[in-house]
């Protein structure tokens, strides 16, 4: 009888090992071979199926040559910042292939096809899975699909109409636009929250570019709890800030057409389960879209000035322009929500700022299901990658000036800036795109048009020019610049 148990137990045991070595090499080799094939027979090219670790190890380290040394004073920044991906277009064309682990990645680098993808209208491209370490930067809604996207979207979205943002003009000529004009708060929290995500993402990202080895995150390593501490921090800070709001609306001494207001008054504070839950946002959801637009509305917008006061450094004429324009239309006086759409020489620049520096360099989707893009039949379960700095710098588009500041190419607007309808998309396109990009806009014309009106700027001698992304599109060294009080 126990020799008979004995040997069930060892059968058994057996057959969950075979299970679990069957599994395994479907999915490390089995499956990436048959999407290389079907990619292949599609007439995509690209690198072979490396096992396991696909290209990871010759992405890394075509990143760590590039960024070792700087570059020359010139707008060509694309070998350097996506070096990789710049190699394997070149060598295989607009629509080619690498290996993000065991995963296929295709880059889609034809407007056309792009926008097929963010326009998404068959619903099978979605917002791929996002690496749990990275989750505590800041999801929110940008990494929702489905009715659970489309309700957060239907509650942000009035926090930025037109009247809305008009109401909020006082605030962007303040140090502390993000948190008064969001949040009804003050300089000081946003601050706190600003140095905390700053930490963060330093550590989410080393450990992100590290070898992923499941439940790692969870062993009590220095790093570890120091982004735990950061996570819990940032939570517990717009935690009291919620609170506060809170209370405020209830006694009547804050409004609720701020971004947090519309958030609260979407709330499920009793968590229960009332007939209309599925239309609200319970507070961790809340806390989850304050961290989002403290990150996005922060970052985004600040690297987008830093290399509008580097390229405006780079082309003193243009700076002077717009420093024209800007006393013309405002003189000394603070710049208001009205002149922001009289400003066109500083719309221009801006607008070439982020077409050659884009803040986000590229877009990612994920293939849930077998699906079409343009004559193309994708298998399901393929990464795509839209390169939104090869599109912006690619001279088929943009003509063979394509890597030169000429922010003249925007005088008639963004439609006939290219050769493509759909070149242009630093925030984005389609029923995703950047929900906060006229927030955005305003901000930076308020904020270069008040630098303008009492500073004229150059490089320092120290300034090392060298472009690199860290989430966003940054200067690697730092951007020193020399002002010049007015």
């Amino acid at each position: 009888m126990e020799a008979s148990l004995s040997i069930s137990l060892i059968v058994f045991s057996f057959l969950i090992l075979l299970s679990c070595v069957v599994r395994a090499a479907y999915s490390i080799l089995w499956k990436p071979k048959k999407l290389e094939k079907q990619l292949r027979q599609q007439g995509i090219n690209g690198t072979s199926y490396k096992i396991l670790h696909g290209d990871w190890k010759e992405y890394v380290r075509s990143m760590e040559e590039a960024w070792s040394k700087p570059m020359s004073l010139t707008h060509q920044i694309v070998p350097r910042v996506i070096p990789f991906v710049h190699e394997i277009v070149q060598n295989y064309g607009k629509l080619s292939l690498h290996w993000n682990g065991t995963t296929p990645r295709v880059t889609v680098n034809d407007p056309e096809q792009m926008k097929e993808v963010l326009l998404n209208k068959s619903g099978h491209f979605q917002q791929p899975p996002v690496n749990p370490i990275i989750k505590q930067i800041a999801m929110g809604v940008s990494s929702m699909e489905g009715e659970k996207w489309a309700k957060h979207r239907r509650i942000i979205t009035p926090a930025f109409y037109p009247d809305k943002l008009k109401g909020m003009a006082p605030a962007f000529s303040t140090r502390d636009i993000i948190s008064r004009t969001a949040f009804g708060s003050n300089y000081v929290e946003g601050k706190r929250i600003f140095q905390l995500q700053k930490e963060q993402v330093v550590l989410v990202l080393e450990a992100a570019f590290s070898v992923y080895v499941p439940g790692l995150r969870f062993v009590p390593t220095k790093k570890n709890k120091r982004r735990l501490y950061l996570d819990n921090e940032i939570k517990s800070t717009l935690r009291d800030l919620i609170h506060r709001k809170e209370e405020a609306m209830k006694m009547g001494e804050s409004s609720n057409d701020d971004l947090l207001g519309l958030l609260l008054q979407s709330t499920d504070c009793n968590e229960g389960g009332t007939n209309s839950k599925n239309i609200r946002l319970t507070i961790d959801e809340v806390i989850e879209e304050c961290k989002l637009f403290y990150f996005a509305g922060h970052e985004t917008t600040s690297v987008w000035l830093t290399w509008t006061m580097v390229v405006l450094a780079m082309h003193p004429n243009w700076q002077e322009r717009a420093r024209e324009e800007v006393l013309q239309i405002c003189g000394k006086n603070t710049p208001k929500f009205e002149s922001t759409n009289q400003l066109k020489i500083v719309t221009m620049i801006l607008n070439e700022v982020q077409r050659l520096y884009p803040p986000v360099t590229g877009l990612f989707r994920d293939t849930t299901e077998k699906t079409r893009l343009g004559e193309i039949s994708l298998p399901a379960n393929v990464d795509l990658y839209l390169p939104t700095l090869l599109i912006h710098h690619d001279p088929e588009i943009w003509g063979e000036d394509s890597q030169e500041f000429k922010p003249e190419r925007f005088s008639a607007g963004i439609s006939a800036a290219s050769k493509e309808n759909f070149a242009f998309f630093p925030f984005g396109w389609g029923p995703r795109i950047c929900i906060g990009q006229s927030f955005a806009m305003i901000e930076a014309k308020i904020a270069l048009a008040t630098i303008l009106q009492h500073f004229s700027f150059e490089l320092s001698p120290s300034y090392t020019h060298a472009p690199y992304t860290v989430i966003t599109l940054q200067p690697q060294f730092g951007a020193p610049i020399i002002l010049h009080q007015l």
